[in-house]
């Protein structure tokens, strides 16, 4: 198998040619059309330059919204409502706390400024959204991700306060769960998604997911 390098064409080979780790395809850009033409074949983009890289690990990392755990611990927090729950109302502040929060292990992150501005557009046009902890009229928590059709692809999360992300993490499985939403992308493993219920699926499966759960390229929500 070789590498795919893209263009201004919008276009994508088939996740079947993915080099062992994922890596499907570099180039291109991050233009809106490309993005939705990603997301709706299970490709993200992730990367630490200034080139984008095209991604659709096998297998792949997903949760299934019924099979959510919840720690007692987590319950307990949960019941209490020591943290506000809000979705959509800071997605700039949201993508821009993960762009800097520092991650043990990396150097950096993916969320160039470019990235940034993609996923704002994206959010503008419906695409992209933001779940939110809040406390004290403070924004201490928080993910986001893109939403078509039933599938809900997370990108990344930040925390100020401890247990913050996890809680937006759950009100949003939550209330995804009931908005019909039958598949949560988490991409790639770690064990914090883990512990939370996510589980692998071969890359195939999820794809006849991504088919059957997306009916239109059109935004969830405007």
């Amino acid at each position: 198998m070789h590498l795919h390098v893209l263009n201004k064409e919008l276009w994508f080979p088939s996740a079947s040619e993915a080099l062992d780790d994922g890596l499907l395809a570099i180039g291109g850009d991050l233009c809106t059309d490309r993005l939705v033409l990603a997301y709706r074949n299970g490709i993200f983009p992730w990367f630490d330059d200034e080139v984008p890289m095209w991604w659709c690990p096998d297998p792949r990392f997903v949760l299934f919204p019924d099979e959510l755990k919840v720690s007692k611990s987590m319950k307990q927090l949960l019941k209490k409502e020591t943290f506000e729950f809000r979705v959509n109302a800071a997605f700039d502040v949201v993508i821009r706390n993960c762009k800097l929060i520092s991650r043990e292990g990396q150097d950096g992150t993916w969320i160039t400024n470019e990235v940034e501005k993609a996923y704002i557009k994206m959010h503008k046009l419906g695409y992209a959204h933001s779940a939110e902890a809040w406390m004290d009229g403070k924004l201490i928590g928080g993910l986001y991700g893109i939403r078509m059709g039933d599938v809900f692809f997370g990108e990344s999360m930040f925390s100020h306060v401890g247990n913050a992300s996890k809680y937006a993490f759950i009100k949003y499985v939550e209330l995804l769960k009931s908005e019909g939403v039958r598949i949560i992308d988490c991409q790639v493993y770690t064990e914090h998604l883990e512990s939370l219920g996510a589980r692998m699926i071969e890359r195939s499966t999820f794809l006849e997911y991504l088919k059957e759960y997306i009916k239109s390229d059109l935004p969830w929500q405007l």
